[in-house]
């Protein structure tokens, strides 16, 4: 069976939204924007997952969408917590351009299944 790149890649973006949440809890003593952050950013693979189980096209393009406005959010908490200097730049910017390879290819699913 050949891995879902979707799949894959929202799951390890997961893990590592996990991890930086753990982080702003232990080492920064970030509870409010660690928790929205873990939230929204864990929401995106979860419903990646629930649409691949999808029964319907509309259902599977549904979740999806789902999964894309999370992954704005995610991306908005990310870029915030890096503003306020909750986030060193490098560890912002390597967790915002996974991301936005997430959001784009949301988004090239979502294109290529409303044109079929």
């Amino acid at each position: 069976m050949k891995d879902n790149v979707i799949q894959v890649k929202t799951f390890k973006f997961s893990l590592r939204i996990v991890r930086l949440s753990r982080h702003l809890n232990e080492k920064k003593s970030e509870y409010v924007l660690a928790k929205q952050v873990l939230r929204s950013g864990t929401s995106v693979g979860a419903n990646v997952e629930e649409a691949i189980g999808g029964s319907t096209k509309k259902d599977f393009l549904y979740k999806m969408s789902i999964a894309y406005r999370e992954a704005r959010e995610t991306k908005y908490w990310l870029r915030l917590l890096m503003g306020s200097d909750y986030l060193e730049p490098e560890l912002a910017t390597s967790l915002l351009n996974d991301c936005e390879e997430i959001l784009k290819i949301l988004g090239s699913i979502q294109k290529t299944v409303k044109s079929n």
